[in-house]
């Protein structure tokens, strides 16, 4: 388990090139997923305003 750890001795330069990417995959996520959120809740809102609109004609 050492030695693989030890990534044949560049595991200065490996393992923080995982946690880099590990990052950059969350933050990637997390933003699509606020990004979604802020769709829907435009759609929703303009759903309602459509919604008012038919019923005030």
């Amino acid at each position: 388990m050492t030695e693989f750890l030890a990534m044949g001795g560049y595991a200065q330069y490996v393992w923080p090139t995982y946690g880099l990417t590990l990052i950059v995959v969350v933050i990637n996520v997390v933003a699509a997923r606020r990004r979604l959120r802020s769709v829907r809740e435009a759609l929703a809102l303009k759903a309602a305003r459509e919604r008012r609109r038919r019923s005030q004609a």
